[in-house]
């Protein structure tokens, strides 16, 4: 009997927050093969993981990585951290754009993002416009199956301390039974399956997975 395809996956974001569950899961799951993980930030050794460093700048000098199935893409920063919104854009748009074309050119016929509640390029709201742009110029790029994961504020505990996300999730907690699903918050383990699932199910055309859907039961 055949041994089932197995999936080779691009892992863009791999030390970040939510991007680290999505690795965690990934090297767990018998569905996927291989994990290229570019990244800044060393990260642990394992068989099925090749982590090699990466310049966003100088991205067609790593086509060699790009020899894969699908690509989940979870980079992301905060204007704060940025600094600028020229800076923010860069990361949040232009290097996931970026990555998608390159990914595309090279074969690869999935892409899922890590995108946000109220992504809207019409928006007012600056960070909500960025996500917004950055899928209506993915849905150009031509993939077979791409997947817009839109979490709303993210559970947890990061490395990085964001005093007012921090207060903002305590307030949440307390709210929750009272608040429609959609403004529940998103725990990081349920938003890295979502995104794992779609690069291994790789649906045709384009889809989204809303918050409310990666939300905790009551």
């Amino acid at each position: 009997m055949n041994e089932p395809k197995t999936v080779t996956l691009l892992l863009v974001g791999a030390s970040g927050w939510v991007g680290s569950h999505v690795l965690e899961l990934a090297l767990s799951d018998p569905r996927i093969g291989k994990v290229y993980a570019p990244t800044r930030k060393a990260l642990a050794a394992h068989p099925k993981l090749i982590a090699t460093p990466i310049d966003f700048d100088h991205l067609d000098e790593q086509a060699g990585i790009w020899q894969v199935d699908a690509v989940i893409c979870t980079l992301g920063t905060t204007l704060k951290t940025a600094g600028s919104r020229e800076a923010f854009e860069r990361v949040d748009h232009t290097y996931p754009l970026a990555v998608a074309r390159l990914a595309s050119d090279h074969g690869t016929s999935t892409y899922v993002l890590n995108s946000a509640i109220g992504a809207d390029a019409k928006s007012s709201f600056f960070y909500n416009q960025v996500k917004g742009r950055l899928e209506q110029d993915l849905a150009r790029v031509g993939f077979e199956s791409l997947t817009y994961v839109r979490p709303g504020v993210i559970g947890g505990k990061r490395q990085e301390v964001r005093h007012a996300e921090r207060a903002l999730i305590l307030l949440l907690k307390l709210a929750s039974p009272l608040l429609p699903e959609r403004w529940r918050l998103n725990p990081p383990a349920l938003i890295a399956r979502a995104l794992l699932e779609a690069a291994i199910k790789q649906a045709p055309g384009i889809h989204v997975v809303t918050s409310s859907s990666m939300t905790k039961p009551d």
